[in-house]
């Protein structure tokens, strides 16, 4: 593990702030060993009807990372819609034998939006993600499952003034909940289940082995 990823994983558990997970059992995804994987786009259960989007694109990263052929997410959501499906509660409703054979992938990789929001609570504002990920192979069976919760709340470098200090955050609390930025929390969830947490997917055929 590089300096990058282990600077990135303690700050992503220090964020979530949730204990270490039990280990589970890979040895459906081990006895798989997929080696394409197709990405849906997802069940959207917040308020941002723009969420799905943009998890979709940051799905793929992670996944090709890890050893994977993923199969370009844009291309994989044109192709859908053609076949009429348009939204992921449709799609997440169909075999996925059908949407594995549809691609030619092993696997089908689909993931549920249960939070994406920015509560607001005087001068704080705490923005939080929770996803659910879950692998299903190419004969419907369930290979991998989890969720991840990562929350954030922007903190103000102390002045000494306690007024000032107030303002500043809130003013901080008040940009965060106008404009939140869920990415880099998302991109952070993305790598603690898919690379650097204890229930992270085996690597795939097309791992780089690492100096």
């Amino acid at each position: 593990m590089n300096i990058a990823k282990l600077w990135l994983f303690f700050l992503a558990f220090a964020l979530s702030g949730c204990t270490v997970a039990p280990k589970k059992d890979l040895s459906a995804f081990n006895a798989a060993s997929p080696r394409s994987i197709l990405v849906v786009p997802a069940v959207n259960k917040s308020l941002d009807v723009e969420a799905p989007n943009y998890l979709l694109s940051t799905l793929a990263v992670p996944l090709a990372e890890k050893g994977f052929y993923v199969f370009p997410v844009n291309t994989a959501k044109f192709i859908l819609e053609q076949e009429g499906f348009y939204e992921g509660e449709q799609i997440h409703q169909q075999p996925p034998e059908s949407l594995a054979k549809l691609f030619g992938a092993d696997a089908v990789l689909y993931v549920t939006i249960v939070r994406w929001d920015a509560q607001y609570a005087l001068i704080s504002t705490t923005v939080t993600v929770q996803f659910e990920y879950r692998i299903v192979g190419k004969d419907g069976a369930e290979l991998w499952r989890t969720t991840q919760v990562m929350q954030y709340s922007p903190q103000s470098n102390s002045s000494g003034s306690l007024m000032a200090n107030l303002l500043v955050a809130a003013v901080n609390a008040a940009v965060t909940r106008a404009a939140p930025n869920y990415l880099p929390l998302t991109q952070q969830a993305n790598q603690m289940v898919f690379i650097l947490g204890p229930n992270a997917i085996p690597n795939g055929p097309y791992k780089k082995a690492t100096q």
